[in-house]
């Protein structure tokens, strides 16, 4: 009996897609030079689905042709079937990988924003508390000076920027060399190391800038 070889299919399908060796077939693929034999005896039948798969992509043809140019007429259609409900199973698996995967991560996800809620709940402790009757005092009594209950919202605010390592580029009121880069001019002209007046606070988080400082000429 003539021995099977389809090593002229292979380079065939090999030139088309710029391959000039089984070696470098084999690399692309990331299949073994030996597979790559057994495709051209026609042995398709005894190799691996992944390793047709891998095969089939390099060479940009469907599994399905692959298994029609190198199998026997009579194995085929059972391999086309085998190779098909593992594909099938293997895209279930997939299907389920990533279901678990994303419900993993949108658990994860939560449960991180339960827990920024709840750290920054805490550090807003005083002002949730205490702010509303305050309020409620000065609403009320209209002789009660703001500077009693300003510690009620600077203390629970500098300690939540602190915590988020967030730091004011300048206080309101201070004079300071204008820098465009960290400054905005309110009105008028200025140029760089002109000194400025803060009206509104900036914020830096480490090296990078949130908002810049509104700043007037003196």
């Amino acid at each position: 009996m003539d021995k099977i070889d389809f090593t002229e299919n292979l380079q065939n399908l090999m030139q088309k897609v710029g391959f000039t060796s089984f070696k470098s077939l084999s690399r692309a693929a990331g299949v073994s030079q030996w597979q790559i034999l057994q495709l051209r005896r026609g042995k398709i039948g005894q190799m691996r689905v992944e390793v047709l798969v891998k095969l089939s992509q390099v060479l940009q043809i469907s599994a399905d042709e692959l298994v029609a140019t190198f199998g026997s007429a009579s194995s085929n259609r059972t391999q086309s079937l085998n190779l098909h409900q593992d594909l099938n199973r293997e895209f279930t698996d997939l299907q389920k990988e990533y279901q678990r995967v994303t419900l993993s991560m949108l658990q994860q996800r939560e449960r991180l924003q339960q827990e920024f809620q709840q750290s920054s709940l805490q550090i807003l402790e005083s002002l949730i508390l205490q702010w509303p009757t305050a309020a409620h005092k000065a609403r009320g009594d209209h002789q009660l000076a703001a500077v009693k209950i300003l510690p009620l919202v600077d203390q629970p605010l500098e300690t939540l920027l602190q915590a988020w390592g967030v730091s004011a580029i300048a206080s309101v009121g201070s004079e300071i060399p204008y820098n465009p880069q960290l400054h905005q001019l309110m009105g008028g002209t200025a140029e760089p190391g002109d000194i400025v007046k803060v009206r509104y606070i900036g914020y830096m988080q480490g090296d990078k800038l949130l908002y810049r400082a509104r700043v007037s000429l003196m």
